[in-house]
């Protein structure tokens, strides 16, 4: 999937991205990089919005899962259990979102999911400010439904 369609998808089916201001910079099934502006997201400091830096980072993880997912067949549900961010400095500016995933348990993911129709999997998510990680984020995402064979 390129990174505008990666856009389109997420604004589509996922509205507040496009409410983020929320652009693609890079989609593959390694890694996913997103960007949105400060303006949208401003908080009262002038920085931004702690929820729009969650959304942002929680947004990049569950693409990568996605993209991975859809190069394996996989058509059912991907859904976040769980997600945990750390607020390690304010953003000023464009924030960037890189994801990656676990990919040393994907080989046991999709044996569960193709054995039992559901599996998780972790993914981590770093919110960059000018180069300096302001934020990450530690995921972990249940695909509901069996790839193709």
């Amino acid at each position: 999937m390129t990174p505008a369609a990666l856009a389109e998808y997420l604004h589509t089916h996922m509205p507040i991205s496009r409410a983020m201001a929320v652009s693609v910079v890079a989609a593959s099934v390694d890694e996913v990089i997103v960007e949105a502006p400060l303006e949208p997201n401003i908080n009262v400091h002038g920085t931004m919005f702690g929820g729009s830096i969650a959304t942002l980072a929680l947004l990049a993880a569950w693409s990568v899962v996605h993209l991975r997912l859809k190069s394996v067949g996989f058509a059912g549900q991907l859904v976040v259990q769980r997600s945990q961010t750390e607020y390690l400095g304010p953003i000023n500016g464009t924030a960037l979102a890189i994801a990656r995933l676990d990919l040393e348990h994907w080989d046991g993911f999709i044996e569960q999911l193709q054995r039992r129709g559901k599996a998780r999997i972790g993914a981590i998510a770093d919110v960059l400010n000018r180069r300096e990680t302001a934020a990450q984020l530690s995921g972990e995402f249940v695909a509901l439904g069996e790839p193709k064979r």
